[in-house]
This record gives structure tokens, C-alpha cells and sequence, in this order.
């Protein structure tokens, strides 16, 4: 929001997009955006707090108070070659940086100054990333910095920012200058910062040593009397504080008539009190000093745009004092397990404890997914339901999961995705280590929920799902099979391989369970059927366990279903099954078909010393559960690859060329660059156009083929029918003037149907096959690249593959490989395989030139012709447009 007195007129238009919530090093919010002229006082008292010491290393001298002049100098600038951020918790300034251009254009100097008592918090290297953020899209590329040899902890932040630094002693200071490009380097030390500080963000939610339930009632149909049950009944340990106006005691709790009025700090606060009161109570508990505040009161973004407007002021008072928020309209969160025990939850009956961290949204999803959880018999460690995800986010989960001992495995129920693309770079580093399973809809991320926020996405179809697949997720369709899977991922190694030994009592089930297999790409290793019929009791157990043993001696997996035994129980069976799987290391399910006892219904079985076995009531949920834990098995044991950059890339002269077109582009619309503006631009990444010659006479066409040389083709310029030899849109191979005479009438006659259209010459390439590649900004994804083989595989049957950058060369190995139709370029029928390292050379470098410049909306080179020694572009166009502030960008910030 532009501050109510900056004075645009001297300052320049005021970036307000460059504000941002920051969570920081401890794990508490502030809030950045640049400077303005109304922030004089607020920029004076801030340096008179400051010790000499500090003022010193900022100076190189003590001055106690800054002018007039340098209030003014300081305040006032452009936004441009001048630019200054502050960070602000409350109204109050911690923290100063700014840069201003030197002589050279692309060059700045930068200078920070932290308040005393805000440092050691991660201010400085904050500063320093959305200052080089904002100073990129300014044209500079380059910092540097005066700094005196004691300020030890300003030479760090810029050491530890991934950058390549040069010193040089000049006059008794440090000159340290380092080019501000993102490198692997850098992102990945901003990666591990915003990390670090999201992880202690959610670490200090699960783990509070007190929590304060306001609006805790008498009345036991409330939602506040409702958590204070639920938290003495989970046994929480630590101190517990009921707060409202009226007298409500209760053994284990202590009662307030106000959050100020508890006597020790609160790291935990409940707000279950009427909408209207939720604000007031949230600056109430951050003026007490609560870390999180948990909102189960509703009202908000579900309640239209006055809510909406209501759900923002509550995440910015909750920011500015440097709280998080989980909700508004949240069931609250629990935790299992003898530690941090506690169930801070509208929720009353929690699922065993165990390794499955979970995250929901909408209350009544969450609702869902912690009944199936708790159905299923699948252990928790832990569960947050998000509400309407105002704040805290899966993706903040997933960073504190990330290092939780406790957490095996973590499963989402997903409506709404509000940064994707952070969420696919967090996911495939967690999916590396601990399975990511998430269920949502077919239209998340096409539409929003009620009470949800954010943006939606015009990718193509399959886009979100190809995304999730590339970050090694394990997709899920519903709840119910969310916990299907994680009773196999949690309980159970992880499979080897997907060689599948099948065991039953009944020929018929080991056929459908076979059959399914085929279906589901597992490999039949063995196929028992018909074992312990006729036998009961012990001896049927016993056979059970000789067959076991002997199918998983060549087997990576363990399905064993069985119609109702005689004289023994299914605990009995699943213990007998679950004991020769440990014996053998190996994943084991357990299926009990034809039961009619009330309750049998698929659930873990919970032995003895830990042992746990899935259970299920239908072979075809069991063999797809595995399925996809074979799947994920498979995708974490595989290569990732490198993000290796393709040489001869000019990175510069696309910058300079997309800045040069920026102010021409129209508004929310896009520019369309002509021929030569679209060859320029690719070809600073390496991507070379076979040249074309619109012409309006047949002279004009005869003149253009001497010069680019014969054979040539013919086409016309409309999108629809240049590719179309059918509809007479292209004419190939003519090799003289005569032909070319007569094919210029002939097309003009056959297009005359659809219109008037301008033509082209262009050289003829080598034949080969014609494949297509795209690339989009999405307002929701970013950018995505799509590819394909030309003509009715990707027109009509959508035979597409999908990635997001940025994307490492095994990602493009499968990418290219991943359309049905690509087989085409291996050899097909006779027809010779392609080249395709050339084709994969030419992805990397659309994926770079669209991951790098959020400017370029739009690429699509259509067709590329590729053949046994040759890879040409026939076809490219490129479209400009206002970059829009993407989800995932190279500055650490919260979602607003």
C-alpha cells in the first residue's frame, strides 16, 4: 500500500509491488517496502536508537541526529537509480538498506544499517535480496560496497549471500563488489535461509510450552470450550490459560478476563471469540508478545468482499506485530507423540500417534480428512488445518516436516495452490527423502474455493499434475486413498522394484488380482492361489506363512488376500503376514475380501513392538496404493540430473532487447514481435530461426528465393492454416521460378475460402519429423514449457508433456520421451530415430531464456523439423507482455 503522504511527483512512481511480508531468522514476521518522504520521523528516531558503535560502522564517524538534508536526501528518491527499502515491525524501523547507481549504469553502491536490538535476525541478507531483486529489473547488474574492516557482520551478510565477491583494500575500507545475476550459488543459500526460517516459524507453533484459548465458554456447544476440553483431554503438559470476560474454571486451566492479564508470555493463542472481536484481540495478543494465533472464528474470505477485506486487515495486524496466523475459519492443529503432546483442535477423537504429518484447508475438508485418518488407523504426528490459508500454508509445512524427526511421511488435501512453484521446489527436496502425497480435484487451480484467495491458472490442461509428477508427488484422489497410501509409506519399506508376489485362497481372486497388476504396470513375480483352503486355525496360518515366505524370496512386494479363514482372525492373519515381510525387508499388504462384520473396512493393523500392516477390504484399492508407492520408489531412486546451462546464451542482450520493447507493450495485453524482433530475441539464447520473406507480388516471391536459395516452401502467414498441406496452407519442395509462379496462384485460390491472407517464402529444410514446443507465464504456475510431436497429436488429442523450470537435464530427458506420440523419434516403422540431443539442446534453452525473463509471456517454435544429423526452427513467435509478479521469484517473501 503507497504510504498515505510519499510524494510520487519526487520520488517516481512507488513500486508497490516490491512490499513484501518477510519471515525471519527466528521465525518471526515484518514487514518491507520502500521508502517514502512520510518516513522522516519514523527514519530519525530510528537512528537515534542507534549506538555510536553502529552509527560508526554505517558513517565512518559518529553523528548523533541526521540533518535536515540527509532526512531528505535519505527519503526522497526515485525508485530507479536511487531505491531504499526499510523493515518495519509495527511502525517501528529495524532495519535500512539501499542502493544508489554509481557512474557506470549497470553498477550500484549498496549500504545497510540493522537496529541493535533486531540483529542476528537475517535483516541484512533480506535487504540485500530484494534489493538486487529490485535492482535487476532496473538494469544493473553489478554491487558494490564501502565498508570498514570491524563491521565483521555486514562483510558476512555479503560473503554468505552465494554471490562471487572481489575485496580490495582502498584508504583503510573494504570495496567489495559482486554481480547480483542469480547463480546455483546464491538461489540455493536463499533456499536454505527461507528454509530455516519458515521451519522454526512452524517449529515454535507444534511445540508451545502455553497456550491461551480466548473465548473459552461455559457453554460446552462454543468452539473455545470445545479446545480447552480437547487439550486436557490430549494431555497437554504445558500451561494452559482460558481467556474471556466471564469466570470459566476448569481443573488444568488457569483463567483470565484478558490475554494481558496471563502473567507469562503465550506461544500459542486459540481465537474462538465473534468476527468483530477478532481484530481487537489480535492486536491484543501481539501486544502481549503471543508468537501464533490460531483464528477457528469464521466470517472472512467465504463471507465475500467485505470479508475479504476483513481476512486481509487480519494477517496485517497479526504481521506487524510480528505473528503468525493459521486460519481464519481453521479447526486448529493437533500433535501426537509423548513430547508436544496436544490437540489445540475443534476435533475430538485424534488418530493413533505415527509418522504422517498432515495439512488441510476448508473446515469441512479438514473435517474429512482427520475422520479417514482416523478410520483408517493411519498414525499422525501431526495436522494443521489451514482454514482459509490466510497465512501459514502447506508449503510452510512442508519446511518444518522437512526436518522433523517425527515425520515419515506428509500427506495434503489441496483446494486451492497459492505458490506452486515454491511448492514444487519444496516438494521435490522433501520427495527425495520423505513421500509427499496430495490429494485434490480436478479443477484445483482452476477455480477457488470459498474463502480462498489467489490466483488461478490458464495453463494447459495437465499442466498442475505434470508439475506434482516432476516433484516426485504422489498423487491422490481422495482422502480415502490418501490414507491408503500412507498406510504403506509410513509402516512399511519402501519397495525395490515392482515385481509383485500374489498370495489367496481362492483361484478367482489370484486372476482379477493378476489381471490388475497388468493394469497398473506392477510385474506378477509369483501367483499363489488357492493355498490354506480347507485348512483353519493354526495350520492355516502356518501355511499362509511358508507361502509368504516363499513368493517374497523373489519378490519386491507382498499382496496377500484371503477370503474369510476359519479359525482365525484378521488381527491374527495380518500379524502372520506383517512378521514374514519384516523377516524379509520387504512391503506387505494384507486384503480380507467377502467379510460382513460391521467395521471391516480397510485400517492398519497395529501389532505388537511396532509392527504395522495395511489392511483393505478391496484387492483393487491395495494394488493401487502399492502402485503408487512402487511409482514414487522408482522416481526417488532415479537420476535428477543437473541444472546444466547451455552455452553461447547472452543473458544481457535479451535483458537489454525486452527492456528496450517493455514500454511499447499494451497495458495487461501482450506485444507480438514482428520476424526479425523474434529472431534477434532467441537468438541470445542460442535459437536460430530458418530466415522467411512475406511478399505481396509473385516478383517479389521469384526475387526472395534467389537470394535465400532453392528449393523453397510456400505458406501462408495465418497460424491456423501455415501448417495445414491438406487445406493448401503449405506447399513444399519447389524448386525454380516457374513452380513457385505457379504454386503463389494456386494457394491464393485455395485459401480463398477462408479468407485473404499474406504468403512467405523460406528455404526448404531436410526433412523430418515435426515437433512442437511451447512456453507460457502463467499468472498461477510461472512459466511452463510444453512439447510435443505437430499436427493432430498435440491438436487434437492434447499429447502433451508439461514441465516447469527450471529444469534439470534429466527432466527434459523425460519430458521428451513422455508423449505417446513421441515414439516417433526413436525409430518407428522403418523411419531412422532423430537427433534427439539436439532437440533436448533446443528445450533447455527455451526453458532458460522463459525461466529467466517474466517479460516474455509467450514462445512457440512451430514446426521444428528434426532428422538423423539436423535439428531447424521453421517456424517462431514470441509475445511481450507485463511481467506479473510471479509466485516463486528470486526475493524471499510471504504470501500477501
Amino acid at each position: 500500500m503507497v504510504p498515505e503522504t510519499a510524494d510520487t511527483e519526487t520520488t517516481g512512481r512507488y513500486p508497490e509491488y516490491w512490499e513484501a511480508d518477510v519471515i525471519l531468522r527466528d521465525g518471526a514476521t515484518a514487514h518491507l517496502r520502500p521508502i517514502s518522504p512520510a518516513d522522516r520521523d519514523a527514519l530519525r528516531r530510528f537512528h537515534e536508537s542507534q549506538s555510536e558503535n553502529s552509527i560508526y560502522l554505517r558513517f565512518f564517524s559518529y553523528k548523533p541526529t541526521l540533518s535536515a538534508r540527509e532526512l531528505d536526501r535519505f527519503t526522497v528518491v526515485d525508485h530507479r537509480d536511487r531505491v531504499c527499502f526499510v523493515l518495519l515491525l509495527g511502525e517501528r524501523i529495524i532495519g535500512v538498506g539501499r542502493y544508489d547507481r554509481t557512474h557506470d549504469p549497470h553498477d550500484a553502491e549498496v549500504a545497510f544499517m540493522i537496529s541493535d536490538a533486531h540483529q542476528g535476525r537475517g535483516i541484512g541478507s533480506i535487504l540485500l535480496e530484494h534489493l538486487a531483486a529490485a535492482a535487476r529489473e532496473n538494469g544493473i547488474d553489478h554491487f558494490s560496497a564501502e565498508v570498514l574492516p570491524e563491521n565483521r557482520k555486514m562483510l558476512h551478510v555479503f560473503a554468505e549471500a552465494g554471490y562471487e565477491l572481489t575485496r580490495r583494500f582502498d584508504d583503510g575500507v573494504v570495496v567489495v563488489g559482486f554481480d547480483i545475476d542469480p547463480t546455483e550459488k546464491s538461489l540455493a543459500v536463499m533456499a536454505a535461509r527461507e528454509h530455516r526460517a519458515e521451519a522454526r516459524s512452524i517449529a515454535d507453533l507444534v511445540s508451545p510450552s502455553s497456550i491461551a484459548v480466548i473465548g473459552a465458554s461455559r457453554d460446552p456447544g462454543q468452539a473455545g470450550r470445545m479446545v480447552v476440553e480437547h487439550l486436557i483431554g490430549s494431555g497437554f503438559t504445558g500451561r494452559l490459560f482460558g481467556v474471556s470476560p466471564t469466570p470459566f474454571e476448569r481443573e488444568g486451566m488457569v483463567h483470565a478476563t484478558a490475554i494481558a492479564e496471563v502473567p507469562e508470555r503465550v506461544d500459542l493463542a486459540v481465537v474462538a471469540v465473534p468476527v468483530d472481536q477478532v481484530a481487537d484481540v489480535v492486536d491484543q495478543c501481539g501486544a502481549a508478545g503471543v508468537h501464533t494465533v490460531v483464528v477457528v472464528t469464521g466470517g472472512y474470505a467465504e463471507a465475500g468482499a467485505e470479508g475479504r477485506a476483513r481476512q486481509r486487515e487480519l494477517v496485517r495486524r497479526a504481521r506487524s506485530h510480528g505473528m503468525r496466523v493459521v486460519g481464519p475459519a481453521s479447526l486448529g492443529l493437533y500433535r501426537t507423540g509423548p513430547a508436544h503432546r496436544f490437540n489445540a483442535s475443534v476435533l475430538p477423537v485424534l488418530p493413533p500417534d505415527g509418522t504422517l504429518g498432515l495439512f488441510s484447508q476448508s473446515g469441512a475438508v479438514g473435517t474429512m480428512l482427520h475422520a479417514a485418518a482416523v478410520r483408517h488407523g493411519v498414525g499422525v504426528s501431526t495436522h494443521l488445518s489451514a482454514g482459509n490459508r490466510a497465512d501459514v500454508s502447506g508449503n510452510d509445512m512442508m519446511q518444518y516436516w522437512e526436518d522433523d524427526d517425527a515425520t515419515h511421511a506428509c500427506g495434503l488435501y489441496l483446494q486451492s495452490v497459492g505458490n506452486p512453484r515454491k511448492f514444487s521446489r519444496i516438494a521435490r527436496r522433501l520427495s527425495l527423502h520423505k513421500p509427499v502425497i496430495v490429494a485434490k480435484s480436478e479443477v484445483t487451480g482452476l477455480r477457488l474455493p470459498p474463502g480462498h484467495t489467489g490466483r488461478t491458472t490458464q495453463a494447459p490442461p495437465g499442466a498442475l499434475d505434470a508439475m506434482f509428477r516432476q516433484a516426485g508427488v504422489i498423487r491422490a484422489e481422495s482422502s480415502e486413498q490418501l490414507m491408503d497410501v500412507a498406510g504403506i509409506v509410513t509402516g512399511q519399506p519402501l519397495p525395490a522394484g515392482g515385481r509383485t508376489g500374489l498370495v489367496s485362497n481362492a483361484l478367482a481372486l489370484g486372476q482379477l488380482m493378476e489381471d490388475r497388476c497388468m493394469q497398473l504396470g506392477l510385474e506378477v513375480a509369483a501367483v499363489e492361489a488357492g493355498v490354506v483352503t480347507g485348512a483353519g486355525g493354526p495350520e492355516a496360518l502356518e501355511a499362509l506363512r511358508a507361502t509368504a515366505d516363499r513368493v517374497l524370496r523373489g519378490a519386491d512386494a507382498l499382496v496377500v488376500t484371503l477370503m474369510p479363514v476359519p479359525g482365525a482372525t484378521r488381527e491374527e492373519i495380518a500379524e502372520t503376514v506383517g512378521r514374514v515381510a519384516r523377516e524379509h525387508g520387504r512391503p506387505a499388504v494384507a486384503v480380507f475380501t467377502g467379510s460382513t462384520e460391521p467395521g471391516a473396512i480397510s485400517a492398519v493393523h497395529h501389532g505388537p513392538d511396532g509392527l504395522t500392516v495395511p489392511c483393505f477390504d478391496s484387492p483393487g484399492a491395495a494394488l493401487r496404493a502399492l502402485a503408487k508407492a512402487v511409482d514414487y520408489a522408482r522416481w526417488r531412486a532415479q537420476d535428477q540430473g543437473v541444472h546444466a546451462g547451455p552455452e553461447g546464451v547472452d543473458r544481457e542482450a535479451a535483458e537489454t532487447f525486452v527492456e528496450e520493447l517493455a514500454p511499447r507493450v499494451p497495458g495487461d495485453g501482450l506485444l507480438e514481435l514482428d520476424p526479425g524482433q523474434t529472431a534477434r530475441l532467441l537468438g541470445t539464447y542460442g535459437i536460430e530461426v530458418l530466415p522467411s520473406v512475406r511478399f505481396t507480388g509473385t516478383d517479389e516471391a521469384v526475387a526472395a528465393a534467389e537470394r535465400i536459395g532453392w528449393p523453397v516452401v510456400l505458406k501462408t502467414t495465418d497460424p491456423n492454416l501455415r501448417h495445414r498441406l491438406d487445406l493448401g496452407g503449405v506447399q513444399l519442395n519447389i524448386q525454380d521460378a516457374a513452380q513457385l509462379r505457379a504454386a503463389v496462384a494456386t494457394m491464393r485460390a485455395a485459401l480463398a475460402a477462408y479468407g485473404s491472407f499474406d504468403l512467405e517464402v523460406q528455404r526448404m529444410a531436410p526433412p523430418g519429423q515435426a515437433v512442437v514446443l511451447r512456453a507460457i507465464e502463467d499468472p498461477l504456475i510461472g512459466p511452463v514449457v510444453s512439447f510435443g510431436m505437430a499436427g493432430d497429436a498435440v491438436n487434437l488429442l492434447e499429447d502433451w508433456a508439461h514441465r516447469v523450470p527450471p529444469l534439470t537435464d534429466q527432466d527434459i530427458t523425460r519430458m521428451v520421451r513422455e508423449p505417446k506420440a513421441a515414439r516417433k523419434l526413436f525409430g518407428l516403422q522403418g523411419v531412422p530415430a532423430v537427433d534427439v540431443n539436439r532437440l533436448e539442446d533446443l528445450i533447455s534453452r527455451v526453458a532458460l531464456l522463459k525461466d529467466r525473463h517474466p517479460e516474455i509471456a509467450r514462445v512457440q517454435l512451430n514446426p521444428v523439423l528434426l532428422s538423423t544429423g539436423s535439428l531447424t526452427v521453421l517456424g517462431a513467435s514470441v509475445g511481450l507482455g507485463n511481467p506479473q509478479q510471479r509466485t516463486d521469484s528470486a526475493r524471499r517473501a510471504m504470501r500477501s
